[in-house]
């Protein structure tokens, strides 16, 4: 048998309820004391791209080849790059110049996605404004780079995967390398064994 009026009061315990709860269950309080207390980001948040590297040395380590894939595809044109060369002018695969103008990145990941390398991610810092437009709102290549152990703490799942991939890559290149230098080891071997017995067949 219903009440007349039992769904409003229903209704307004409900309301009563979660009204109260906002207040003192920590996983439905509104307010973060920022930044005393800062808020654990998903893992699929990102604001601005940077540049990854393995180890301990950013240069030594830095996976970007300066390709100049992401400088090209960038919709809004905020990449800039130079590639690095060598005492004699001889280009190397990696970047002298890299810089982001953040002012301008859109954060739509294009550079991200079109990166053959796996050496450009997105990051998670998102406290980077500034009164200084043109100067601290274009990062460098220094700023950019991050260790592969910072990709993973912000993105681990993302980073499991591509450090799979990685190691898959670089097997199969060293499985060829190995196949090549036996193969190369067989016909030096044939062309020895071939001279050796020439000789005697001419005498």
């Amino acid at each position: 048998m219903n009440i007349p009026g039992s769904g409003i009061i229903k209704g307004l315990a409900v309301t009563a309820r979660n009204f109260l709860g906002s207040y003192v269950e920590k996983d439905r309080l509104t307010t973060e004391q920022y930044p005393e207390e800062r808020p654990k980001l998903p893992e699929n948040a990102r604001s601005f791209p940077f540049l990854v590297f393995d180890g301990e040395d950013p240069e030594a380590g830095m996976r970007c080849v300066s390709c100049k894939i992401c400088e090209k595809e960038c919709p809004p044109q905020c990449i800039y790059i130079v590639q690095d060369r060598d005492a004699a002018g001889k280009a190397i695969k990696r970047p002298k110049v890299f810089d982001i103008d953040i002012s301008v990145c859109m954060s739509c990941q294009i550079c991200v996605e079109v990166c053959p390398f796996e050496s450009i991610r997105m990051d998670q810092d998102y406290e980077l404004s500034s009164f200084d437009r043109f100067g601290s709102l274009v990062l460098g290549k220094s700023r950019l780079l991050k260790s592969n152990t910072y990709y993973r703490n912000i993105h681990p799942t993302e980073a499991a995967e591509t450090d799979a991939r990685l190691e898959a890559d670089r097997k199969k290149k060293e499985a060829a390398a190995a196949a090549k230098a036996a193969a190369a080891e067989k016909a030096a071997a044939e062309k020895a064994a071939k001279a050796a017995v020439e000789p005697e067949v001419k005498a």
